[in-house]
C-alpha cells in the first residue's frame, strides 16, 4: 500500500492560500491534484458536487475538510493535495467549521490509499504533530514534518489510552458469546475517503480495548450502507451522511471529529452499553 509521502509530493503542497470560501478551497486543493498528474480539471467539479449534494460532511475534524470525490474516469492515479488557507473559511458545518486546512484525494479504488489515510488520520489527531504542521514555514518543512512524525509509532495511541482509561477493558468482549464476530459500518458518501479515517480511528480504539478479534470494521458508502447494514450491530457517520440514510434498522450514531480516539470511545461504550 502507497505510503502518505508517495501520494504527497512537494509540488501537491501549498502553504497560506487565499480562498473567498468553501468552492476556492476545494477548487485550490483539485488544481495542485491536475498540477501534479493525479487528475483531470473534471475531478474538481465532482468534489465541489459532492458537497452540494451530500452536505458539508468532508469536514471531518475542526478546521479540516478531506476533499474528494467518488473514483472516476477523472482519476489517472491516487493521489493527494495539501492547501493550508490564509484565512479560514466556512463550509457550513456545525461543530468544525472554520476550516483552515483542506487536504484533497484522488483514489482510483478503495484500497490503494488506505495506509496513508491511517497515517494521516494519526497525525491530525496528535496537538503537537498538527501544530507542526499548521506553523511549518514551506512545503519541504512540511513535508519533512510528515515524513518525521509518520517515522514515530505509537505514541499518541499511547497517551490516548492512559487518557480514557480504556486500557481497562482489554481482555474483555462484545456480547454475543465467544465465537461472534461483530460488524460496525463508518460510512461516508463515496466510502473512499472520510469514512477511512473513522475506521481508522474506531479501529484504534478497539484494540485498545482488546476487541480487535471480535469487531470488523468496514468503510463504505451510503448506497452500501443500506443494503449492509442487516449484518452490522451499528453505523458511525456524521451527521450530514446519517440525515442521508435516515432509517436502516440499526443504531445509527454520529461522530463529529472524525480523528477524536475520546469520541468514537464514547460512541462504543454507547453501542455496547459499557
Amino acid at each position: 500500500m502507497a505510503a502518505l509521502s508517495d501520494l504527497l509530493p512537494v509540488a501537491a503542497v501549498r502553504l497560506d492560500v487565499r480562498a473567498a470560501d468553501w468552492r476556492e478551497a476545494i477548487r485550490a486543493a483539485g488544481g495542485l491534484l491536475t498540477e501534479t498528474g493525479a487528475t483531470t480539471g473534471a475531478y474538481t467539479a465532482e468534489m465541489i458536487r459532492n458537497v452540494e449534494e451530500n452536505g458539508p460532511y468532508i469536514v471531518i475534524a475542526p478546521g479540516f475538510a478531506f476533499a474528494h470525490a467518488r473514483p472516476s474516469p477523472a482519476v489517472h492515479r491516487t493521489g493527494l493535495s495539501w492547501v493550508r488557507l490564509e484565512q479560514p473559511v466556512e463550509f457550513g458545518h456545525a461543530s468544525n467549521d472554520p476550516v483552515h486546512l483542506v487536504v484533497g484525494l484522488a483514489a482510483e479504488d478503495s484500497g490503494a490509499h488506505t495506509a496513508a489515510m491511517a497515517a494521516l488520520a494519526k497525525l491530525l489527531a496528535d496537538p503537537a504533530a498538527a501544530r507542526a504542521l499548521q506553523e511549518a514555514a514551506d512545503p519541504e518543512a512540511l513535508r519533512a514534518v510528515l515524513a518525521e512524525e509518520t517515522g514515530k509509532s505509537g505514541e499518541t495511541g499511547a497517551a490516548e489510552t492512559s487518557e480514557t482509561g480504556v486500557a481497562g477493558e482489554r481482555g474483555a468482549r462484545p456480547p454475543g458469546g465467544a465465537a461472534a464476530v461483530h460488524k460496525i459500518l463508518t460510512v461516508c458518501g463515496n466510502g473512499v475517503g472520510t469514512s477511512l479515517f473513522l475506521k481508522n480511528t474506531l479501529e484504534q480504539v478497539l484494540d485498545r480495548w482488546g476487541w480487535a478479534r471480535h469487531v470488523t470494521v468496514e468503510a463504505t458508502d451510503t448506497i452500501s450502507a443500506k443494503g449492509k447494514a442487516s449484518e452490522a450491530v451499528a453505523i458511525l457517520t456524521s451527521r450530514e451522511i446519517a440525515r442521508t440514510l435516515g432509517e436502516v434498522g440499526v443504531p445509527v450514531t454520529v461522530v463529529e471529529d472524525f480523528t477524536s480516539g475520546r469520541e468514537v470511545d464514547r460512541a462504543l461504550r454507547a453501542t455496547y452499553d459499557v
